[in-house]
């Protein structure tokens, strides 16, 4: 089989077709316990795992995730390589609701997560080049699959990380814009730092629920989230297929 790939998101990418689920772990890391089982499968002889980011009933808040145990368990797993698929809000008018965004940049704006692991132990202070935030090679994989595969994806923009798990302000997103952010998420850091701690190529692959704070006359629903989530998941299951076909 070809190198393993990792894919953290929501559960419904464990049925996207041709992937054959071949085993459900649980693991224990010196960080705690990952979201849910790691589930591992086969997909164009591929060896595929997935781990559920809130966890397997999606009861995890964005500020609750154990993150260090997600990413710990994946290179105990011998990953190499990380696509994170996330929800996110629309900042940026040509990224409408529903369509996939392969992020460049990224801004934290949380605070109190656990953030590194390096923390204790340490022979000397470790710091990473942080510089580009997501794996260049991995990014060129997702937008080339996503061509393959006929699907509208935005290249670049820069990924605003919030505390949440409430949505923000109009005023909050006007300064996220004038930081210069496109989209708006709940979990991209420490996610995207621990993994780069921990070697592994890591990138994003954010599709748009909804218009953020201000940026549309509409009222922010569940309801319409989750109309823009059916959809866009299901462009997400072919980015992944295609990039597995491609990789």
């Amino acid at each position: 089989m070809s190198a393993k790939i990792a894919i953290i998101g929501g559960t419904g990418l464990k049925s996207f077709p041709g992937l054959k689920i071949i085993k459900q772990e649980v693991m224990r890391t010196p960080y705690g316990t990952p979201s849910g089982p790691i589930s591992h499968g086969e997909y164009a002889d591929c060896e595929v795992i997935f781990i559920p980011r809130h966890g397997s009933a999606h009861t995890i808040p964005p500020h609750m995730i154990n993150y260090r145990a997600n990413l710990w368990a994946l290179r105990e797993k011998n990953i190499k390589s990380i696509v994170a698929v996330a929800a996110v809000g629309s900042i940026h008018a040509d990224i409408y609701p529903t369509r996939l965004v392969i992020p460049k940049q990224i801004i934290d704006y949380t605070y109190d997560r656990p953030h590194t692991f390096f923390e204790q132990d340490l022979q000397q202070v470790k710091h990473i080049d942080f510089s580009r935030p997501y794996d260049e090679t991995l990014r060129q994989h997702l937008l080339a699959a996503s061509i393959n595969m006929d699907l509208d994806c935005y290249d670049g923009g820069c990924y605003a990380a919030t505390q949440g798990p409430r949505l923000e302000t109009t005023a909050e997103i006007d300064r996220l814009e004038r930081d210069g952010c496109d989209i708006v998420g709940m979990t991209g850091m420490p996610e995207a730092a621990l993994a780069r701690e921990l070697e592994m190529a890591y990138a994003h692959c954010a599709m748009s629920v909804n218009w953020a704070a201000g940026r549309s006359q509409e009222e922010i629903t569940m309801e319409l989230i989750t109309q823009c989530t059916q959809i866009a998941t299901k462009k997400v299951q072919a980015l992944i297929s295609g990039l597995l076909q491609v990789s």
